[in-house]
């Protein structure tokens, strides 16, 4: 369970300031700021001072925009992602496409770290089977 997911609030008391999303996320306030400037936030309620007040939906999104990032999609198809959420169920079809994309990138990267570990574990078991050889430039 995450920290968003285990921080629900009972019904109608689901309103976050800036500060409260900051230490939940581990997001500054001016990230979540630019996030919401860019369009990467859908409309973010506010109070009657004009104080920003997230609700859980904004922490649930918060947390699947984390995963994209960890992904390493581009922050312009993420930003393309939430502007077709808000476009509608007749976008469904792009955004399954920008997800497939951004997974059949996942994997290749998954792929490359996998080959990147195989080199490294022949390596550490090349020292710990030789403690007092030194080899060339691969060693």
């Amino acid at each position: 369970m995450s920290v968003i997911e285990s921080t629900t609030r009972p019904h109608g008391q689901d309103r976050y300031t800036i500060s409260e999303v900051a230490a939940l996320t581990g997001l500054t306030a001016h990230t979540l700021r630019w996030y919401e400037r860019i369009g990467l936030m859908p409309h973010v309620d506010r109070s009657h001072t004009g104080q920003r007040r997230f609700a859980q939906r904004d922490l649930d999104w918060l947390a699947f925009v984390g995963k994209l990032r960890l992904t390493g999609m581009p922050v312009a198809a993420m930003v393309r992602y939430a502007e077709l959420v808000r476009e509608g169920d007749h976008t469904r079809d792009e955004r399954r496409e920008l997800l497939e994309t951004t997974r059949r990138d996942v994997l290749s990267r998954i792929g490359e770290l996998q080959d990147a570990l195989a080199v490294l574990d022949i390596k550490i078991s090349h020292y710990g089977n030789h403690p007092n050889q030194c080899g060339g430039p691969t060693s």
